[in-house]
């Protein structure tokens, strides 16, 4: 699919209906543009909601997560087999 687009006064681009809709980029969606070899690629972009996790959060799950003595013991055993 292939269209000519018209750059705004203020830099902007309107995406067709149709190549939005095949690509599924929604509104309010994301983009990346990128140049390459004197090209300009858009493609969609997949956003991911990130949580966020204080030291205090971090430093009790590494606490639970701890291996004891002879639980290192056995999964080095177990390792050095292979």
């Amino acid at each position: 699919m292939r269209e000519i687009l018209t750059v705004s006064s203020r830099g902007q681009i309107t995406l067709p209906a149709g190549m939005r809709k095949h690509l599924g980029i929604t509104p309010g969606g994301a983009v990346i543009i990128e140049e390459c070899e004197g090209e300009l690629r858009l493609k969609p972009a997949a956003v991911l909601e990130l949580e966020h996790y204080s030291d205090a959060q971090i430093a009790k799950w590494d606490r639970v997560d701890m291996l004891s003595t002879d639980e290192r013991r056995r999964i080095l055993e177990r390792l050095q087999k292979d």
